[in-house]
Formats: C-alpha cells, sequence, structure tokens
C-alpha cells in the first residue's frame, strides 16, 4: 500500500529500521504529510536531533505535545512530542494503582525509584507505553512513530511484556515468602530455606531497612499485576489492528538491508501488518557519462589546456565511479522489494544534499514519499 493511502486510512503508522538510516526524518515527513491532508498529526519520536525541534518550527520538544506551526491555509494540524521517559514510567504506575496512597507509596519506595530509572533507559518499553496512551486518548487522527534503533530490532514490539514478566504472580509469591502471615518481616519462615539465605546476605550487605524496603515494594506491587498484564495486551492488539501499519526504512547498505530483511521475516512472523518500505539515502547518477566539457562550458575553456585534461579526466572518473555505486545501490533495493513481496510498496528517496533543517527541506520528500 503506497504511503499516500496509509496517512490517509490508518490510525497509527510504525517507522522501523537500523540507526543512521532516516527514521526521524522520514517519520517526521510522513506526519507533516497527514497535516496536509487534513489530519490532525502527531510524530512521536524516540531521541530526536536538535535539528529535527529546528526543523518543525519548536525550540524544544518534551514529553508534553507541542504543535508545529504551519503554513497559513493547511487544513490540519501538525504536533511533536519527544520521550521522557522518568514521566512515562510514573505516568504508567497512576493508571494501574488502585488508589492514591497506593500510588504515592510507590513513588517513595527508593527500589521502585532505583528500578524506574533501570526501566526508564529502556527507551523501547518506554516508546510503547506512551504510544498506547496517546492513541487511545483518540486526540489524533493520526499518529507516526520514530522507533528506538535498538540492537535486536523489534524489542519494542516485546517490551510492553517485560513488566508484567517481572511482577508475574509466582515470582511475587516467591519474593514475599520471607514474610510471617502478619505482615512481619523476620518471622519463622524468615530462619529456613534458600530465601532466607538470600535474604540474609541481602541484609548483611545493604542494612534490615533494605530488606523493608524490598518487601515494601513487592507488597504494594503484587496488586498491580493484572494492569499491566492488560496494558500488555492491548498494546498487542494495538499493533496488530488493521488500522496500524508497519514502514521499513533502510539505507541502501549490505547492513541496514540485513536488518530490513530481519524486520520482514519478524513482522510477519508475528502476524503485523508490514506495508511499506523506504529506500532512504540512495545515490543517483546518469546512466551513461555525461559530456563533462559540455557541461563546463566556458570555465573549461578558460582552464589552462595542460590543466584542463586532467581535471576532465578526473570528472569523469568521479561519475564513473558515482555511476557504479547508483548501480550497486539499485541492486541492492531491487532485491530487498523483492524480499519484501509485491504488497509492500517501495518509495526510493534519494540522498539529499545537507542536512533536513527545516519544514521545506521536510515538504521536499513529499514527492518521493507521499507522490
Amino acid at each position: 500500500m503506497k504511503i499516500a493511502q496509509l496517512v490517509a486510512e490508518k490510525r497509527l503508522l510504525v517507522c522501523v529500521g537500523s540507526g543512521g538510516v532516516g527514521k526521524t526524518t522520514t517519520a517526521a515527513s510522513i506526519a507533516l504529510a497527514g497535516a496536509l491532508a487534513g489530519r490532525r498529526a502527531l510524530v512521536l519520536t524516540i531521541d530526536p536531533a536538535r535539528r529535527l525541534a529546528n526543523s518543525l518550527g519548536l525550540t524544544e520538544i518534551g514529553n508534553e505535545e507541542h504543535r508545529v506551526v504551519l503554513p497559513e491555509g493547511t487544513r490540519g494540524e501538525l504536533w511533536a512530542m519527544m520521550l521522557d521517559a522518568p514521566s512515562t514510567f510514573d505516568d504508567v504506575i497512576r493508571k494501574v494503582a488502585r488508589d492514591d496512597a497506593t500510588r504515592e507509596a510507590i513513588y517513595q519506595n527508593r527500589i521502585y525509584r532505583s528500578i524506574a530509572a533501570s526501566f526508564s533507559g529502556s527507551q523501547e518499553y518506554m516508546a510503547t507505553e506512551r504510544l498506547f496512551d496517546v492513541v487511545q486518548s483518540g486526540r489524533y487522527d493520526l499518529v507516526v512513530l520514530d522507533t528506538p534503533p535498538v540492537k535486536n530490532a523489534l524489542d519494542f514490539l516485546d517490551a510492553p511484556g517485560r513488566l508484567a514478566r517481572f511482577l508475574d504472580k509466582q515470582v511475587m509469591k516467591r519474593l514475599l515468602t520471607p514474610h510471617d502471615d502478619d505482615g512481619g518481616f523476620f518471622g519463622a519462615r524468615l530462619l529456613a530455606g534458600t530465601t532466607a539465605v538470600v535474604y540474609r546476605l541481602l541484609g548483611h550487605i545493604f542494612g534490615e531497612a533494605f530488606l523493608g524496603d524490598i518487601a515494601a515494594f513487592f507488597s504494594l506491587f503484587k496488586d498491580l499485576y493484572d494492569g499491566f498484564r492488560e496494558r500488555h495486551e492491548a498494546v498487542e492488539r494495538m499493533f496488530s489492528s488493521s488500522a496500524t501499519a508497519f514502514i521499513v526504512v533502510a539505507a541502501p547498505t549490505e547492513p541496514s538491508m540485513e536488518v530490513a530483511g530481519f524486520f520482514f521475516s519478524e513482522l510477519r512472523a508475528r502476524g503485523l501488518p508490514l506495508s511499506a518500505l523506504v529506500a532512504n539515502q540512495v545515490h543517483q547518477a546518469r546512466a551513461s557519462s555525461p559530456d563533462v566539457e559540455q557541461l563546463l562550458g566556458s570555465i573549461a575553456r578558460a582552464i589552462d589546456p595542460a590543466a584542463a585534461g586532467p581535471l576532465l579526466a578526473r570528472l569523469g572518473a568521479a561519475h564513473a565511479r558515482l555511476a557504479d555505486l547508483a548501480t550497486l545501490e539499485a541492486q541492492r533495493v531491487d532485491t530487498l522489494r523483492r524480499a519484501a513481496g509485491p504488497a509492500v510498496t517501495l518509495h526510493v528517496v534519494p540522498r539529499v544534499a545537507g542536512e533536513v533543517h527545516d519544514l521545506r527541506a521536510l515538504l521536499s520528500l513529499h514527492r518521493f514519499l507521499i507522490g
């Protein structure tokens, strides 16, 4: 399916691919296309460069949605947001905690703060959580996600289940075993078995206050398991929905193509809707060598004849190398297109001079992405 059709019909577009292939720029350009088509669009970026904020006319991008100023007469709206991981994790706790007292107790727990910092470093986990909230809010007609360049390319799809698995009820039961029936931390059961040895060791190293924090943490979290599990299942349904489409973005290099091929197989294995392939940063050149002397015109005639010959030869050789590179990249893109299959639409975006640093540059990508 062509990206123009995806922009018009889908509610969630997920741009995936290896790092450094232009996913962030592609996602921003696609969201801009949605706004120009009259939709209320949001681009959610994970780690955008400052130049992207500048290109969208923003001084900064944070965990709250920021509206981008578009040319007068634009029918839709464009919003942008950058993930703020710690705030996102706290928001998740706020949604699944059964009451205000439980939520505040979790926020103040030292073990939670430590684990929150660890999960906050997992950008793919926080991306799916924030994405879920944004899509479920219904505030936007179109949400475009720029996924993080993770080593295991589809970590972000598995991420929502991590906390649910970590807080598995059987794990909770095991870790809460040292409690007495009356809730005491150091009763008879603490003095027997493998768990007792572990707790004694932790108590010796970190002190009894640390044991109290651990026990309080798991006691508070044991009732949150169902909430995390339900969110995980809802995220899975969102990714596989008919209103969602995945767009693979790849550069014409062997490593990037390998990652793209991995995405193809993984998305199909998971039954997720792969719809389009963007071959980005592709070199282009004339098939036949140009007449360099004719192109240079008066410049060539003004050069000393002794220097003109070598100069023209070097320019011709440079073009030949560029043409060879363009041919090689075209072959790689064609191989990837065939691997994607006939149902996946290919969009080729040529390498542009300089950086994409403003809305005009984003718009220049539209004739390749949208048509």
